[in-house]
């Protein structure tokens, strides 16, 4: 469902079939358990951003405002040359202040606001004691690249395409005029007709490039019918501007009628001046994305998959000679999907990150040879920049959220000897956490797959405890030493729960054909691995208490709930589930495939459209299966989500009750397919932690 989600975080060292990755050594009898309360009022970390001698850094920091039900973002800055001084929290931040960029001087920081009334760009200097406003647009700024000379900023603007020439003042006028109508009524004639947890309003994200000379915006973009970045979550690591600052290269789907079931996004060029688009992938009726210029302005890399419609297939790495257009692939044989790439600062090879084995980890593949070398060893690597001294990185994991963190430059590893630089969140000092470790087993075509166990905070040698079966989503995502403000292992063990999680087939980090596995395949091989992973557990960690479990999980987690409730063999000796929780999860494989957005996903999944396909879709259908639901479930769905509509929640709650089952059903009308707004996030936890105490209770 979303492949594209929040990634899991690993830390593994295998010791035979189960590595432990001990959170802390000793006994934590003394602190106080983690617990949701604990989750929701974390700062957050995230738009790691460095000067070009690699000094400073800047990063923005979302805390949490519980009476206003919002997170509030502010810039701090760090001294990358004084590690043990403190990071500082720029004045400038007061009012908002996200995405913080340096000036190519590295003088001057930069960062969007909208305490204006607006979102426009603004700066400061690198005291951070005062703001000025750079840009007054008469609309919102979505996103922004500095221009490599100084002189101005690419943006990314919500304009009507069909303005064209004038984009910006028209999409003005246009707007008004609809706000002036009195009707509410309003006509589609293609898909998308809404996205995520959005009506289409007609609207493209669009470029600018916006000089601080005070000339008038020059559209990039003009009339382009895609958005540039996408929707619902691209951003500006979707554009880059040439070195020369002469050109502009984005990738972007063009939408016509065809986007709901497409993925082929393509890579463009665009001059600053405005002129004609070319497109330099126009060949590959896949996804092309993530245009990244080498130092010397020479060489375009970028990554593409091979497999139209599917958008997890593997993204390999390609490089493009900017002047002859010779398109070669890098490290072919490489059996990983990259994530962020970037040049190192020698133009001589790629820094790339990728899931792998549960971990998510960071890599140098050298341009002339396609050599790989892996440069971290464990955990989730989030952000990375090159600097004289070592690589700059935020990194995540079980452990804890992400931290600024140093790398010693001559070390095999970033992780070795690499220097936590911040002291966001010093609670998590006070706070016990559960120990865990990964395992593995024969899973489905007796195949290694990978598990991971969690102890409950404060554990005690001996005693038994109830247990939390969490089901990852996605599917194609990993599920292992992750943080995660959504779903995460570790308030489940602050509530006196182990834990266990399954990177099932269908996961990536395991090789491109573990991933494919589970296309066309989402009851049969996942629910193997599931069934023999739990078996697994049970039989190796005598702490879990297999009569006291509950199966919990979202989005095609909350498939799986669905389908566990109907299909599920309990292993030998065991009384099976307690009770289950399904989360914006999928009642009816038929209507899924109508009534969602991106149907891309579903066709892909399920071979093909559903019309005169109905066999397949039917499968692996969850509603043929209800009749055999006996299990207390509780159903948890959202208004605004859009992927998987709010029917398949009350069709799931509807089946439940019409059968006389214990069953509740949690609705958020201000959600989409994630819970976000603090309260809510409180509300969530306490609904689910509550309906599994009272099915645990001994």
């Amino acid at each position: 469902m979303l492949s594209r989600t929040l990634k899991s975080i690993l830390a593994a060292a295998l010791i035979g079939s189960a590595s432990l990755l001990a959170l802390s050594a000793g006994a934590q009898t003394a602190k106080t358990p983690f617990t949701y309360k604990d989750l929701v009022s974390l700062d957050r970390i995230s738009g790691l951003n460095v000067d070009v001698i690699g000094r400073l850094a800047v990063f923005q920091v979302r805390t949490t405002d519980l009476d206003k039900n919002k997170g509030v973002t502010s810039i701090w800055l760090k001294d990358l040359s004084q590690p043990a001084a403190a990071e500082i929290r720029l004045a400038a931040s007061d009012g908002g202040a996200a995405s913080p960029k340096f000036s190519a001087d590295g003088k001057t920081i930069y960062f969007l606001s909208a305490r204006s009334g607006s979102m426009q760009l603004w700066k400061t200097d690198l005291t951070g004691a005062t703001a000025t406003q750079v840009t007054r647009l008469p609309l919102d700024v979505g996103s922004y690249q500095l221009s490599p000379d100084g002189k101005g900023v690419v943006v990314s603007l919500a304009v009507f395409p069909e303005c064209k020439g004038n984009e910006i003042d028209c999409t003005v006028r246009t707007s008004a005029d609809r706000k002036a109508q009195k009707s509410t009524g309003i006509i589609y004639d293609k898909l998308f007709v809404r996205h995520w947890d959005e009506w289409a309003d007609g609207t493209r994200n669009h470029l600018f490039y916006v000089g601080f000379d005070g000339t008038a915006p020059v559209s990039l973009t003009d009339g382009y019918d895609g958005d540039v970045p996408s929707k619902p979550f691209g951003d500006e690591a979707e554009y880059t501007i040439s070195p020369d600052a002469k050109t502009v290269y984005f990738a972007a789907r063009e939408a016509g009628k065809t986007e709901p079931w497409s993925t082929n996004f393509d890579v463009y060029s665009a001059p600053m001046s405005g002129s004609a688009l070319t497109n330099l992938t126009d060949g590959n009726e896949a996804w092309d994305a993530m245009p990244r210029l080498s130092p010397d302005g020479k060489t375009l890399a970028y990554k593409a998959m091979k497999r139209p419609a599917n958008e997890a297939d593997r993204f390999d790495i390609f490089l493009r000679d900017v002047k002859t257009g010779k398109v070669t692939p890098l490290a072919a044989g490489w059996d990983h999907s990259a994530n962020e790439i970037a040049w190192s600062k020698d133009g001589k090879s790629l820094l790339v990150n990728a899931d792998d084995i549960g971990t998510h980890k960071l890599f140098r593949i050298d341009v002339k040879s396609g050599k790989v070398t892996t440069l971290s060893k464990d955990g989730h690597i989030d952000a990375f920049a090159e600097t004289p001294q070592g690589i700059v990185y935020l990194k995540s994991g079980l452990a804890g959220p992400s931290q600024l963190y140093l790398a010693n430059a001559k070390a095999m590893f970033i992780d070795m000897g690499a220097r936590n630089l911040t002291g966001i969140n010093p609670v998590l000092n006070e706070r016990a956490f559960g120990q865990y470790e990964q395992f593995s087993f024969k899973g489905w075509n007796d195949e290694t797959v990978h598990g991971y166990v969690m102890k409950p905070a404060n554990f005690e040698e001996g005693k038994t405890y109830p247990v939390a079966f969490i089901v990852h989503g996605g599917p194609q995502v990993s599920f292992g030493d992750a943080w995660s403000y959504r779903w995460n292992p570790n308030v489940f063990a602050g509530e006196g729960y182990a834990v266990v999680f399954i990177d099932f087939h269908g996961s990536p980090g395991y090789g491109q054909a573990f991933t494919d596995s589970i296309s066309q395949h989402w009851g049969d091989r996942p629910l193997e691995d599931l069934q023999k992973g739990w078996a697994h557990a049970l039989a190796s960690y005598k702490f879990l208490d297999g009569d006291r479990a509950c199966a919990l999980g979202a989005s095609y987690g909350g498939y799986m709930i669905n389908w566990i409730a109907g299909n599920w063999k309990e292993p030998q000796g065991t009384q099976g589930w307690k009770c289950l929780v399904n989360h914006d999860g999928i009642f009816d494989t038929r209507t899924m495939a109508e009534e969602t957005e991106e149907l891309w996903f579903s066709e892909t999944e399920n071979g093909g459209v559903p019309y005169g396909n109905m066999a397949k879709m039917d499968a692996f259908n969850p509603a043929l299966y209800a009749h055999k639901w006996s299990k207390p479930m509780l159903v948890i769905h959202s208004d605004k989500d859009y992927r998987v509509v709010p029917g398949q929640g009350i069709a799931t709650f509807t089946a439940l009750q019409r059968q006389g089952i214990e069953s509740k059903f949690l609705r958020f009308p201000d959600e989409n397919h994630w819970v976000l707004k603090p309260q809510n996030s409180l509300k969530w936890h306490a609904t689910v932690f509550d309906w599994m105490k009272t099915h645990t209770e001994k």
